[in-house]
């Protein structure tokens, strides 16, 4: 594969979707393609538009074979690349839960850069390294009013008294696909939310693309105890990927 070298990857002025694939179904495709069609025009990029008939036509030279696969999608100026690898996620995950810990680098909320998808993802994909060393699974990033955003590679609801929270987009943190769909189909309050508030939850799950909504078993030495509200928004989110 050549890559042509440009503000994308010279500077990180380019952008990424991951698309879950799910028995042949691409899931969630108009909202990934508005989401990364925004991130172009909102960041004044010199990149053309992705249309929904570009990511068919890749896709009927390269046909889905695995119940579960993914599909990232890469733009910049002068580069667009499609490319499947696969899903790692096991339904061990979802019975363990996610373990967090709480990152020490700040979400600059003041950023353009953070509401967007773009090649800028080095804190990301560094902190998510750390934790794994740790023994934990995901990292959680305060901003720099030392407020809860979100994670390395997810989104984060809180429960309390059967009430779910998340942090609001103006505290610093990605639009997550899944995050769009959990407060279209449930009552959410977004507010900013603190460790003190973090750490009195009832529960505590994750939203991204590809894992959809993962439970969390911990939080550091807070262990939360078994999921209700989350496990029934869980098998509720089954039974939507089913009937798309």
């Amino acid at each position: 594969m050549l890559i042509e070298l440009d503000e994308g990857y010279s500077f990180g002025l380019g952008l990424f979707e991951t698309i879950l694939f799910y028995k042949g179904k691409p899931i969630f495709l108009d909202e990934h393609l508005a989401r990364i069609n925004k991130s172009i025009t909102d960041l004044e990029l010199k990149i053309e538009k992705l249309k929904k008939d570009e990511v068919f036509q890749y896709l009927n030279n390269n046909k889905n074979t695995l119940e579960y696969e993914v599909l990232k999608i890469v733009l910049s100026e002068k580069n667009r690349i499609f490319l499947k690898r696969e899903y790692t996620y096991t339904e061990k995950d979802y019975q363990k839960g996610f373990s967090l810990n709480i990152s020490k680098v700040r979400r600059n909320e003041s950023s353009i850069f953070t509401f967007h998808k773009t090649l800028n993802y080095g804190d990301n994909i560094l902190e998510k390294r750390k934790s794994k060393k740790l023994g934990y699974d995901e990292p959680i990033f305060l901003n720099s009013k030392n407020q809860i955003t979100e994670g390395a590679t997810s989104n984060i609801f809180v429960v309390v008294e059967d009430k779910i929270y998340t942090p609001k987009l103006s505290c610093g943190l990605l639009n997550g696909i899944v995050r769009q769909y959990i407060i279209s189909n449930y009552d959410v309050i977004e507010k900013e939310i603190d460790i003190k508030f973090l750490n009195n939850a009832d529960e505590i799950f994750l939203t991204n693309s590809l894992f959809g909504i993962m439970p969390v078993s911990n939080l550091e030495k807070k262990i939360f105890k078994p999921q209700k509200l989350g496990k029934n928004i869980i098998q509720n989110y089954k039974k939507y990927l089913e009937n798309i």
